[in-house]
């Protein structure tokens, strides 16, 4: 009776065993694909857009940013998830260079992560003509951060202006473990979010989301 038992679950276990092994080939593929979909340079470095977004939590991100808007690339900048509290002046200060001539130009949000991100942008270019941006955060993050925001915001045409961090070996990445558990992190982050745009778009409307991007961009600082 036990062997029958054990002969009877043993197909079972073997087509769980596959299904398993399947997942795991898809996310595999999936990785080295979205691995592809990392920006390996600026592809657009000079055209002019109507406001520069930099996403804070990494380095080097800021004083591009600024570097951007001090070249003229924009007249405004706005800069999501800066720690709650913080001035633009005591910005300014963060940065290497004194550059207080820019803090009239320059708004801030208090994001805690990617869909806030956008959700506090989109409501800040609210009643601004804008429509073009030009977004800048890390290369590795660039991929999620296109998908937040062109779902936020269909209608902005967004410049990708990733940024480098030496830390983040891309050539190669598969070598270096850190690079690879990060890149492994955001490729998961990646497909949460895509699944829970799709959700999104499918039961709950454009109402919804309007509502969300006031609710998470109400604390938005915005001038003019």
């Amino acid at each position: 009776m036990v062997r029958r038992r054990i002969r009877e679950r043993a197909p079972r276990f073997g087509n769980l065993l596959l299904v398993l092994v399947g997942i795991a080939g898809l996310w595999w593929i999936g990785l080295f694909r979205f691995v592809e979909a990392i920006p390996a340079e600026i592809v657009d470095r000079v055209s002019q857009t109507d406001a520069i977004v930099v996403l804070t939590g990494g380095s080097g991100r800021l004083d591009v940013g600024l570097d951007l808007l001090e070249a003229d690339n924009a007249s405004r900048l706005f800069v999501s998830g800066v720690y709650k509290g913080m001035e633009v002046r005591r910005l300014l200060n963060l940065s290497k260079k004194g550059r207080a001539h820019l803090e009239s130009k320059i708004n801030i949000g208090n994001a805690e992560n990617t869909r806030e991100n956008a959700a506090e942008t989109t409501a800040w270019i609210a009643g601004k003509d804008i429509q073009t941006l030009r977004l800048v955060t890390a290369a590795y993050h660039m991929p999620r951060s296109l998908l937040e925001f062109n779902n936020a915001m269909p209608g902005v045409r967004i410049i990708p202006n990733p940024v480098f961090p030496k830390h983040v070996m891309q050539e190669r990445w598969w070598l270096y473990p850190g690079t690879a558990m990060l890149i492994s992190s955001e490729f998961n982050k990646f497909l949460f979010a895509w699944a829970r745009n799709w959700v999104d778009h499918l039961f709950l409307g454009q109402g919804f989301r309007d509502k969300m991007s006031n609710l998470l961009g109400s604390n938005a600082k915005a001038s003019g």
